[in-house]
């Protein structure tokens, strides 16, 4: 996520911390009062749950990797993260992370034993990989924004587009699939039908058939939202981060808005034994919300 969206974004003002009457809904718990975990970050990004309902995130400014667990406490994971941003746990327990130091994937064990997955394009260093979803056979979805880093030395992209790529299972070299104005957020159903993804810039999700292997089809509008990072309920609902966290239907109906007392909503997911604690990553702070809803696993 740039500095730009996150400073052209106004606090949201007078929160209490409890949800006004006119956007409860059955999602979340009754009585349910967002909680701040946490203000000492930077720019918390990524959240991603492991099979214990621990959730990890990133403080990509300060080259962290942190871990809430369970018990609600707080505990540093890693550092020296190659900037880590999106993260997603494979099946082995992994964490694979949008490392853009550099520009490449990483496969991170619980060891913090690094595997670099792919580091470039036909010789080309990626924009930036900002967020990714893993699919059943184990291929990596992710979006390749380009946002200025200040711990680049390159001041322009060595790739023309900003795409959605796919990256088979075991493969350095990764496809190519649909190029947006500035692709972030991503995520695939369950049952590996379909892939949502955020073009940020453009202020759009869309929603694509995943049509086999890196192969998507029937590209359509889902619903005009500005939004980062995104995740989904067992019910099929889309959890959209941004100016707070915005929650849609299967159908693209708008059901309701979570307003969080900060800049920007980088990211959400949910965690906890159960995956009914909402985690979101908020600027300098973490937060959570208990919920009806429960998140995919």
């Amino acid at each position: 996520m740039s500095q730009f969206h996150v400073c052209c974004l106004l606090l949201i003002l007078g929160w209490t911390g409890r949800l006004s009457a006119q956007d409860t809904t059955s999602l979340v718990a009754p009585g349910a009062v967002l909680q701040k975990v946490s203000s000492r970050f930077k720019f918390t990004e990524g959240p991603a749950v492991n099979r214990k309902g621990e959730v990890f995130f990133t403080d990509q400014p300060n080259d962290q990797i942190w871990k809430y667990g369970t018990d609600g406490q707080l505990s540093l994971f890693m550092e020296k993260t190659g900037r880590a941003n999106g993260l997603y746990f494979d099946k082995k327990g992994n964490l694979v992370s949008c490392s853009d130091e550099h520009n490449e994937l990483w496969s991170i064990t619980p060891g913090k034993k690094v595997t670099v997955l792919m580091s470039d394009y036909a010789g080309k260093k990626h924009n930036g990989p900002n967020d990714l979803w893993i699919d059943a056979s184990g291929g990596i979805y992710f979006s390749d924004p380009y946002y200025q880093r200040d711990y680049w030395t390159r001041k322009s992209p060595e790739l023309g587009a900003q795409m959605v790529y796919y990256l088979p299972k075991g493969q350095k070299q990764a496809i190519p699939l649909d190029t947006l104005q500035q692709p972030n957020g991503l995520v695939g159903t369950p049952d590996g039908k379909w892939l949502y993804v955020s073009d940020i810039r453009a202020g759009k999700i869309y929603r694509y058939r995943i049509a086999g292997k890196g192969k998507l089809a029937d590209k359509t509008l889902f619903a005009s939202n500005s939004t980062d990072g995104m995740t989904l309920d067992k019910a099929g609902n889309l959890y959209l981060a941004g100016n707070g966290v915005t929650v849609f239907n299967r159908d693209g109906q708008k059901l309701m808005n979570i307003p969080v007392p900060s800049r920007w909503v980088g990211n959400v997911c949910f965690g906890g034994k159960k995956r009914d604690i909402l985690v979101i990553t908020a600027s300098e702070s973490l937060y959570t919300l208990k919920m009806t809803a429960r998140g995919v696993e």
